[in-house]
């Protein structure tokens, strides 16, 4: 049996977080991103059948919550690496070279955007902004914003995320 077998769609602890958040809110359905996120807070992806307990739980077609996971850019829907990178390719950034530094991104790190690397480490993702236009160009790198980033640091960077 695969370990994904033995692993329940939502555990107790699971659905003891969405059920604490759920009770702050006017009805299930509104608890829909805080489920997903509490789910990937624990298994780092959320997969069809916890999608789909998910669904059941708050009271939400399966395919109502996959429109939901799929439009929330910070739901993953299939697994990724222990570090996510989300290069901003917002035009600010790409005015001040974002475009050059996804290249040397995809050089270093042997990968394409929405690919990981074979040691599992990081997943490489566009996002449409970070919000730091002015500290142009930035990425993120799971809850740490990188700002002014150019090729020269990315050694650096990623050194820091063993």
């Amino acid at each position: 049996m695969s370990e994904a077998a033995l692993i329940p769609a939502l555990s107790p602890e699971e659905v003891a977080e969405i059920e604490a958040e759920i009770s702050h809110l006017p009805d299930r359905q509104s608890a829909a991103i805080d489920a997903l996120m509490i789910v990937q807070k624990h298994r780092g992806w959320v997969s069809d059948e916890s999608l789909s307990a998910i669904a059941s739980l708050i009271g939400m077609s399966t395919a109502e919550l996959d429109g939901v996971a799929t439009f929330y850019n910070l739901i993953y829907r299939q697994p990724v690496g222990r570090h996510v990178i989300s290069m901003c390719d917002s035009v600010s950034c790409y005015v001040m070279g974002a475009d050059g530094l996804a290249k040397d991104l995809e050089a270093k790190l042997g990968i394409r955007f929405g690919e990981t690397t074979a040691d599992e480490r990081f997943t490489l993702l566009p996002i449409v902004c970070l919000g730091a236009c002015d500290k142009a160009p930035t990425m993120q790198i799971d809850e740490d914003l990188i700002e002014n980033v150019s090729a020269d640091k990315l050694d650096d960077i990623f050194e820091k995320y063993a």
